[in-house]
């Protein structure tokens, strides 16, 4: 079954086994709002923290994952199951030309302790293969491993240990879960999903095909799935569906029932992206007959290549990407009308349609990063500073040049020896100059170049 919304496709699942017991092994100056500082280090689209925040396993780099353990009722009720997932980004793994495909191989161990104790060790290397080399550079949750372990109740901590086998490259990351008590009045883990089969006994498993990041890209998806299990004798289950974001606000609210299905009560809610926002929502299903509750978090971003940001501090930074007038209709848009637009947005900019990554927005992202990382000893935030803006804007110039020239201090009446660094674009027939007056390492636009550079940069964002 294909969830409407979210059918993106799924490169690999790993195949599922079930473990029983619990034993073994302006242009120019910038004006208006200034967003949160860009990092210097590591790339803008590091999710890590807000995973992490949201409980979930989680690393960046070398190899970069995201784990999520999720709970469900078996047939007794001193054990509970466990469906352990893992999101891998294809980009993360070194793809090998195999034939008519390209084939990788990537490492997964679990290691589940209770205190001292070690409790579980699973490991695995599993194979992908991709009919194309476009599909071995995605960055979404493209691979997906899963495992379903039987676990008694009470405190875990879970070790996640990721590799790509063609290299040395291997990442790691620990959570803390508690393993709940599920009986005849309880409800399971709300599960986001993009494929499931409900189950009908307690001695089964979900047929599902989890998403470990529980995450939608704002304007692309237009729900995330959530499935949910409820336990006992009743027809039927009402649950009550509550959305609040970091703040505590409550964003959505509604009501749904859980239907029998064979042994078990289970069902599937769409969570509508669109009333979500950006960033972090915690989802709750109370149960009303019983009040049990469950929660579970989703992250709504801009995109795997995108930086994780909220909305006005997006258009903030697309200053030198977008007009004006284009960025003031999506700032003066309703909540309601943010994500039509948004897509709007993106159609209109981007260089290939026919391609799943905005290479305009991807490109331009990736000439922030390197501005902040050069140009961080400018004064202020690297793509902030005179040349980061240029560079940002225009990109890498054709020539660079330094050199001394003789300034005069009108004040005192003296000349003095001043370094300035001058680009030239030659497609744009542009030359720009960059002094270092006080010799502190703050280069800046001189006057003439900065009206130069306003012109031109409002001229490239016309078109």
């Amino acid at each position: 079954m294909t969830i409407p919304g979210l059918a993106r496709p799924i490169l690999a699942a790993a195949l599922v086994a079930f473990i029983p017991g619990c034993g073994g092994s302006n242009p120019g100056r910038p004006t208006g709002r200034t967003p949160e500082v860009l990092p210097t280090d590591g790339a803008l689209t590091d999710a890590t923290r807000f995973y992490r925040a949201m409980g979930l396993a989680s690393a960046h780099s070398p190899v970069s994952f995201v784990g999520k353990v999720a709970f469900f009722a078996s047939p007794t009720p001193d054990t509970a199951i466990a469906l352990v997932s893992v999101s891998i980004p294809t980009r993360s793994l070194n793809f090998a030309r195999e034939g008519d495909v390209y084939r990788a191989q990537y490492g997964v161990q679990l290691r589940l302790t209770r205190g001292a104790e070690e409790v579980q060790r699973i490991e695995a290397t599993e194979s992908v293969r991709v009919g194309s080399f476009r599909e071995t550079t995605r960055t979404d949750e493209s691979v997906i491993f899963q495992r379903y372990i039987r676990l008694a109740p009470g405190p875990y901590t879970v070790g996640f240990i990721v590799r790509d086998m063609a290299s040395p490259r291997v990442s790691a990351d620990t959570r803390s879960v508690v393993v709940p008590r599920l009986g005849s009045m309880s409800v399971s883990s709300p599960l986001p999903v993009y494929q499931v089969v409900a189950r009908q006994t307690l001695d089964s498993l979900p047929r599902a095909l989890p998403s470990p990041r529980s995450t939608a890209v704002f304007g692309r998806d237009s729900a995330v799935v959530v499935y949910l299990e409820a336990y006992g004798n009743a027809a039927s289950v009402p649950i009550r569906i509550g959305v609040r974001n970091e703040s505590g606000t409550l964003l959505w609210a509604d009501t749904s029932n859980l239907s029998r299905h064979g042994g078990l009560l289970s069902g599937v809610v769409a969570i509508p992206v669109a009333r979500l926002g950006i960033g972090v929502g915690n989802v709750s299903f109370t149960r009303l007959d019983t009040r049990d509750s469950s929660a579970t978090p989703i992250f709504v971003s801009f995109g795997d290549d995108l930086p994780v940001a909220a909305f006005e501090d997006m258009l903030t930074y697309l200053r030198f990407f977008a007009s004006p007038s284009r960025l003031a209709a999506l700032r003066n848009a309703p909540p309601e009308r943010r994500a039509q637009m948004w897509i709007d947005f993106l159609r209109a900019t981007d260089p290939d349609p026919s391609s799943p990554t905005h290479e305009g927005l991807r490109d331009y992202f990736g000439r922030i990063q390197l501005a902040n990382d050069r140009f961080r000893s400018d004064g202020v935030t690297g793509w902030l500073s005179d040349r980061g803006m240029v560079y940002v804007a225009l990109g890498e110039p054709d020539e660079v040049a330094e050199q001394l020239v003789s300034v005069r201090d009108r004040r005192l009446g003296t000349a003095q020896r001043v370094p300035v660094q001058i680009w030239v674009y030659r497609r744009h027939r542009l030359q720009l100059l960059f002094m270092d007056e006080m010799q502190t390492g703050r280069w800046q636009l001189t006057p003439n170049s900065r009206n130069e550079f306003r012109a031109l940069a409002a001229r490239l964002l016309a078109q």
